[in-house]
């Protein structure tokens, strides 16, 4: 079995590799946004959109231009990988089944895309720690028109080198390599299966009556953030002072994204190695996470509630985690299920009542049947009837 892996470090350029990396970042973001104001002028014109074929022969005759001719000092790849990046971006917001935003147009320093080297034979590695004189160094990685750069290795790579991205994060750079490894099929070892009942008191109640409690990372350091945003505003927009206090929020974000994304790792790895079947409730995170605020002529109710209840759903990362766990599950040889959502807290687990009522949690974390009188805590009940749930869709499944 072939599995893919992505392996992250920090990047060390030299002031003009910087420069260099900053330059084809605009070229990137310059590229992406004419391509994407063709596409919405041909769509508001009733024309049918462009292929990424026929963007990229726009993008040779930009090359060439004398208005675009700069572009020709950035490598191509990235640049064409960008107009591949908006062609999926737009067909995925005309997808029925399961429509994305449309793609919006990129500011600089704000959401803009990574520089993919597709070639692995343009990518080569020198994994030398010591120099000719002894002296312990970097490795360094080959990047088309970049040359050798140093970056900070803190782990092994693993596999075969397939692609890399180039990245900026509050003021550093960074590599990831995607990298294809071969695996004979994997046997999980364990044969339990355990139900998952997502929530924001706990960010994760199983169906075992195992409780998983989340920091709340955001609002650890909302204070701190206020704070800074404050000083922000009371700085002239873009002077030198302006920029230093952006890039303090910058790394501030950065690092509630960080321990955010180390504690669903951690969770992720430690359930997919635990149990062989995992099942949770398919949420539309979006859809929970809508803005309660309305309009002026329908203004919403209770705005203020809704605001908090959206910003702790966001801090949890749910649909993150699931993702994590799909991939982890499918790596050590498990499965993960999913079952719709309904009435999952509200359904007695007992196999002979089954009784289904609002009034059955009385309370955020009591459960109890107004037929049966089965109590317990209301999250794990939620985990059993998704376990049972999930069960049966497989039982009842066509073989």
């Amino acid at each position: 079995m072939k599995i893919f892996k992505s392996f992250r470090f920090r990047l060390e350029p030299t002031t003009e590799q910087s420069q260099c990396l900053t330059r084809y970042r605009g070229c990137a973001r310059l590229v992406w946004n004419k391509a994407l104001a063709l596409q919405k002028g041909r769509l508001e014109a009733g024309y049918p959109l462009l292929s990424y074929e026929e963007l990229a022969r726009l993008l040779t005759l930009w090359r060439h231009s004398e208005e675009y001719g700069f572009l020709a000092n950035a490598p191509v790849h990235p640049l064409q990988w960008t107009l591949k990046f908006l062609d999926r971006a737009i067909r995925a917001a005309f997808d029925k089944s399961n429509p994305a935003r449309f793609p919006t147009f990129k500011k600089k320093n704000r959401d803009e895309a990574g520089l993919r080297f597709p070639d692995p034979k343009q990518i080569k590695l020198d994994l030398s720690t010591k120099d000719a004189d002894g002296r312990c160094v970097l490795p360094k990685v080959f990047l088309p028109k970049i040359g050798w750069v140093k970056f900070r290795k803190s782990r092994t790579i693993d596999g075969t080198i397939r692609n890399a991205t180039v990245t900026w994060q509050a003021g550093h750079w960074y590599i990831s390599f995607q990298t294809e490894i071969d695996v004979p099929e994997p046997v999980h070892p364990s044969e339990s299966a355990v139900g998952i009942d997502r929530g924001i008191v706990h960010f994760a109640a199983l169906s075992d009556g195992t409780f998983v409690d989340a920091p709340g990372w955001f609002r650890r350091h909302e204070k701190k953030l206020a704070w800074e945003m404050r000083k922000l505003s009371r700085k002239k927009r873009f002077s030198r002072n302006w920029q230093k206090q952006k890039a303090r929020i910058q790394r501030l974000h950065a690092h509630i994204a960080n321990a955010r994304r180390d504690f669903l790792h951690k969770t992720s790895t430690a359930i997919s190695k635990t149990h062989a079947m995992v099942f949770v409730e398919d949420l539309r995170i979006q859809n929970m996470s809508r803005s309660a605020k309305g309009t002026r002529e329908n203004p919403g109710k209770n705005v203020r509630a809704k605001s908090g209840l959206n910003k702790a759903i966001l801090d949890q990362g749910w649909s993150m985690f699931q993702t994590f766990l799909e991939y982890k599950l499918h790596w050590s040889g498990g499965w993960l299920g999913t079952v719709p959502a309904p009435y999952t807290s509200q359904r007695c687990p007992v196999p002979e009542c089954g009784h289904v009522s609002n009034a059955n949690r009385p309370r955020q974390s009591t459960f109890r049947c107004e037929r049966c009188g089965y109590e317990g805590n209301a999250d794990t009940v939620g985990a059993m009837n998704i376990l049972r749930a999930g069960l049966a869709r497989i039982a009842c499944s066509p073989v």
